[in-house]
């Protein structure tokens, strides 16, 4: 009887862990073939939906421009904090950064043919005089680009003549332009109509965003390109 007792209780025991093997045997491969689905899966989806990169255009700009056309971009200052960037062509010409910014009217010009630049400077007409940036505007050759970026304030020394000859370039804001409102202008030197790349901002103490000067305001877009005479 004890051994009949123990044979049982061998056999129990064996069919016990074969059942045991058997299960996590199958157990093991459906968990092998669920985790191949699961990574099939997710290989798909990388392949189905790859990363994109969106692209870059030409200073940053939100679309690419025609052929013979020069991409631009300009911000005034910010307060009296920040200030204007000036990005021609994919060349930053003048910001912050550069160090070559200041108060008053920023500027830079451009060669209206092959997009180099020229010259840039900038002139205090808060406490500085404005003979000098109206000798200036006077010598801008022919065929000339013309950007301007206002910092702070670029008004409150502006005359007659300095207006006349600014608006000479393409600007309908200028004559209006007042004390500490942001503007922003590309124009050229013997332009024959005005020019359609011009942003304006009022100082207005109800709508300001700063304490005592209004909003940035930036201008994008493509300046044809100078063709021969």
């Amino acid at each position: 009887m004890r051994i009949a007792g123990a044979i049982k209780y061998i056999v129990a025991v064996a069919a016990f862990l074969l059942t045991f093997y058997i299960i996590s045997q199958v157990f093991e491969i459906k968990m092998d073939s669920n985790l191949g689905k699961l990574l099939g899966r997710s290989q798909l989806d990388i392949v189905a939906h790859p990363t994109t990169k969106a692209p870059r255009y030409r200073c940053g700009i939100s679309k690419i421009c025609p052929e013979k056309h020069f991409a631009f971009k300009i911000s005034s200052g910010a307060a009296n904090v920040v200030g204007p960037k000036i990005c021609v062509d994919d060349a930053v010409l003048m910001s912050g950064v550069k160090n070559n910014v200041g108060r008053g009217i920023n500027t830079a010009l451009v060669n209206g043919k092959t997009g180099e630049v020229m010259e840039t400077k900038y002139y205090d007409l808060w406490g500085g005089d404005v003979a000098p940036f109206i000798e200036f505007l006077k010598k801008i050759p022919d065929g000339t680009i013309v950007c301007m970026a206002t910092y702070d304030d670029g008004a409150t020394k502006l005359n007659e003549e300095a207006r006349k000859l600014i608006a000479e370039l393409g600007s309908t804001v200028i004559t209006s332009l007042s004390f500490r409102d942001n503007w922003v202008f590309v124009g050229g030197k013997g332009i024959k109509t005005k020019s359609p790349f011009e942003q304006h901002i009022k100082n207005n103490k109800d709508t300001n965003k700063y304490e005592g000067w209004p909003e940035v305001v930036e201008m994008e877009g493509c300046i044809p390109q100078k063709q021969n005479d």
